[in-house]
């Protein structure tokens, strides 16, 4: 078949150059996307937007150089290319220039789809979430490369597959990239976020929660606010469990809140969903339904009947799982625990604890200063015989202070370690508490379980070599480490720690 004369014009072959380079490479990333497996949901953000572009704007420059070519040729009776070269390959010249431009044409058709290659991988990347494109994600991408989840990329949970979530996450992305370009980017960010995809479709493909678990054994190891940095031990078993009817519904901390073996729906009057005055539990063998309220509080009606009440799943306890904080407190039972501070040095959990803690660091850097200048003083004052004799120790704990404060305090983004609370446990934040606090009841007068033995049992307590070890199952009594006497009981954690323990 014979061109019209209007094809022989440079932009005509350009847009046929780009739709060539761009459908070859749209091709390839498809046969790799399909025989490697999986979902990539920022790979298609180059599979179905950028390449589909440009094989259109190349499809739109074809007609245009034709239309320009027609015009011209009116004009002047002569093509703008007026002749070819002639490809006389027996001349050895002009066969290696077509050798030569074989080589090239082959080596830039392999550019091409290489580069794409790149581009799509770097799309699907951390960095690419947590740096290149959300400068703003410090925080977050910090935390999660010190996370149990950090080989887990960021479109695991936050994209989900399929084109709806894709365009979804692309339409919120430009309202990132304005809010970022124009500084209007909120410090801190809110949470939690809404969209976010069910666990059912991120946590629950690697965890399963129908399974039977046995239980857990959990060491804490705490060092005392005193000069001596008095360790104290908890050894816990943790009735995590779980399981579904086909294990004979085992029951646990699993089974009874993952929608296993009952559905628990709740309404939260906060946007950080601490404050719940409401829940519905239904038993999924039974069909029973009980409501809870909370005392004092009024039934959400208009919530309920629009249908807002949200269904707990993973995440409304482990609302962390990738981007947890450590309050200072815990942060350096870890380090003195391993030894990376010396818990000889006195009074270093306390020392530590307070310049962490300490509110008016402006910036990374004044706050790594101060905690220098701050352990020093303390010693220097206190006790020049150990920055004297123990120099080396004093730099390691200075430098492991410094190390904690950079992992969970973010200044220029008004994020740390309390900005975005765990709600997996019930020391510093309510967690737990925020159901099973004794407050919640039934119209029957029934209550939501309180019994700290519901979900584990203390084993062993009690100072470094002197632990004092359950007898039965039903395990120990708590006992207080701090001299507080049983001031203590009838509290709530939360009533005195927030991370300067």
């Amino acid at each position: 078949m014979r061109l019209p004369p209007s094809v022989h014009n440079r932009l005509t072959y350009a847009g046929a150059l780009m739709v060539l380079l761009a459908s070859s490479a749209g091709v390839f990333l498809l046969l790799f996307t399909a025989l490697a497996g999986g979902d990539a949901p920022y790979g298609a953000l180059i599979i179905f937007l950028m390449l589909p572009a440009i094989v259109l704007l190349g499809i739109v420059l074809v007609p245009i150089g034709m239309w320009r070519e027609r015009g011209h040729l009116a004009r002047t009776g002569h093509p703008s290319i007026e002749s070819f070269p002639v490809l006389d390959l027996n001349d050895p010249r002009r066969r290696f220039r077509v050798v030569l431009a074989a080589i090239a044409g082959v080596a830039l058709m392999f550019a091409t789809n290489f580069g794409s290659f790149l581009a799509y991988e770097h799309t699907e990347s951390v960095a690419f979430c947590g740096q290149t494109c959300h400068v703003t994600m410090e925080p977050e991408a910090v935390a999660h490369r010190t996370s149990p989840h950090a080989r887990t990329g960021c479109v695991a949970c936050h994209i989900g597959p399929g084109s709806e979530a894709f365009v979804e996450a692309k339409v919120n992305g430009l309202r990132q990239v304005y809010e970022v370009l124009f500084d209007k980017v909120p410090r801190p960010i809110p949470v939690p976020i809404r969209n976010l995809r069910p666990a059912t479709e991120t946590c629950q493909v690697c965890h399963w929660p129908e399974q039977n678990y046995t239980p857990q054994y959990r060491r804490f190891v705490h060092f005392l606010s005193d000069d001596a940095n008095t360790r104290w031990e908890v050894h816990l078993r943790l009735n995590t469990s779980g399981g579904g009817p086909h294990v004979g519904g085992a029951g646990g901390i699993h089974a009874h809140h993952s929608g296993v073996n009952k559905k628990i729906e709740y309404v939260a009057v906060d946007r950080e969903r601490d404050d719940i005055p409401w829940l519905r539990v239904t038993d999924r063998e039974s069909g029973l339904v009980t409501e809870y309220l909370a005392s004092g509080a009024s039934r959400p009606d208009d919530a309920i009947a629009h249908d807002e009440a949200r269904t707990m799943d993973c995440i409304d306890c482990h609302n962390r799982p990738a981007h947890r904080y450590n309050e200072p407190g815990d942060s350096m039972d870890s380090y003195m625990a391993l030894g990376k501070i010396d818990p000889t040095l006195p009074s270093i959990k306390k020392v530590g604890v307070e310049l962490l803690s300490a509110a008016d660091y402006q910036t990374t850097a004044e706050a790594s200063r101060k905690i220098l200048e701050g352990v020093q003083a303390y010693y220097r004052t206190e006790h020049p015989e150990v920055l004297e004799k123990r120099a080396p120790a004093v730099n390691a704990a200075i430098h492991h202070l410094q190390t904690i404060y950079h992992r969970n305090f973010f200044p220029r983004m008004k994020v740390r370690w309390d900005t975005y609370p765990d709600h997996s446990a019930h020391l510093i934040t309510p967690g737990c508490f925020r159901c099973h606090d004794g407050n919640h009841k039934s119209a029957s007068g029934e209550v939501v379980p309180n019994d700290c033995r519901t979900c584990h049992v203390i084993v062993a307590q009690g100072n470094a070599g002197e632990l004092e070890h359950a007898t039965d199952d039903a395990g120990l009594e708590f006992s207080h480490p701090g001299d507080v006497g049983d001031a203590w009981q009838g509290m709530a954690c939360t009533d005195c720690h927030g991370g300067a323990s």
